[in-house]
């Protein structure tokens, strides 16, 4: 009997053991259930919006994706580049001028003459620039005339032409008017009038400026009355011609400098598509003016030398097939070439 109760005592012991080895253990509620439930009592109204939710587990971060590179767009229409923008300023700080007056105001040669050299006067002692004196514009008007003829056949005036030859990138005109009058055996005199100013390259009015003096005086002659009034007007109209056609010029140059270019014996039309196409690499903008048989025109704007200008034309004209093309003359910034064909 005695051994039957540590029998069954042993029995039981070992079923309880095995009991609990083999029971589950209570499951912890996840962080997922818990949302789950949440959402549920939300959904339900049976929960407040506002009571914290325990955040599930965070995801092992994202590495970040490689960039790819990404190339820059080239500056709009318009918008200059850092070097375009230094070789205008300094082309803007470096300009040329050529002063005549306007001939048909019917001006006394002898005043023109000294509203001219006034105002060259102050090109060379303030601004250090070297003029084309009034001597020299009125010599070459009748020496370059045969020139001037072959070379436009009068399609630009022979005042911006020499303008041109001289490689001047403004042309200023002067016209004025002069009031004279006599007081108690005085001389008095005032002029009144403009400067204009023009764009070698195009011709294109860019702007005026008034010519206005005090009235001047002398004691000996209305002559000298009215040198005196034209020196002081010119005089005073010159810092606001400088500083408006500088201004005037920025303006219009947004384009870039434009430079004239004419070949000469263009039989074949796609050759010039061509060659305005390798242009295009070279050049900020390329437009054809004019096309026949006989001649091309080409504008070319951009922000480069005149000699850069004709190396371009040498490398575009090769890529076109016009390995003879050669350059028959130039003045300012205009180039005449002939296709060697």
């Amino acid at each position: 009997m005695h051994k039957t109760i540590k029998a069954i005592v042993a029995i039981a012991t070992i079923l309880l053991v095995v009991g609990c080895a083999s029971s589950p253990a209570p499951k912890a509620a996840s962080a997922q259930d818990a949302a789950s439930d949440r959402a549920k009592a939300i959904v339900q109204g049976g929960a407040d919006v506002g009571s914290s939710v325990p955040a599930p587990a965070s995801a092992p971060a994202a590495q970040p994706a490689s960039v790819a590179a990404v190339e820059q767009p080239s500056p709009a229409s318009g918008q200059l580049t850092p070097d375009e923008q230094a070789y205008l300023q300094n082309y803007l700080a470096r300009l040329n001028y050529m002063v005549y007056y306007n001939e048909d105001a019917k001006i006394d040669a002898k005043l023109a003459k000294v509203a001219v050299s006034q105002a060259n006067r102050y090109l060379i002692e303030k601004l250090g620039l070297s003029v084309i004196d009034f001597d020299q514009i009125e010599n070459n008007k009748k020496d370059q005339q045969a020139a001037y003829e072959n070379e436009t056949g009068g399609s630009i005036d022979i005042i911006q032409y020499l303008a041109q030859k001289y490689n001047a990138d403004v042309y200023v005109e002067l016209d004025f008017t002069l009031d004279s009058q006599t007081k108690d055996s005085k001389f008095y005199a005032s002029a009144q009038g403009s400067m204009k100013l023009y764009d070698t390259s195009t011709a294109t009015l860019l702007g005026s400026v008034v010519l206005s003096g005090q009235t001047a005086f002398s004691p000996d002659s209305a002559d000298a009355a009215a040198t005196n009034a034209i020196a002081s007007a010119v005089w005073l109209a010159m810092p606001k011609m400088i500083d408006q056609s500088r201004e005037l010029l920025r303006n219009s140059l947004s384009r870039g400098i434009r430079y004239e270019v004419i070949i000469q014996k263009t039989p074949d039309s796609k050759q010039m598509s061509q060659l305005r196409r390798a242009l295009v690499k070279k050049m900020r903008e390329v437009e054809q003016v004019s096309y026949s048989p006989s001649s091309t025109r080409i504008y070319l704007y951009t922000f480069q030398t005149g000699d850069k200008v004709e190396d371009a034309m040498y490398d575009a004209g090769a890529a076109a097939g016009l390995n003879d093309l050669n350059l028959v003359y130039s003045r300012g910034k205009s180039y005449t070439f002939n296709s060697g064909l």
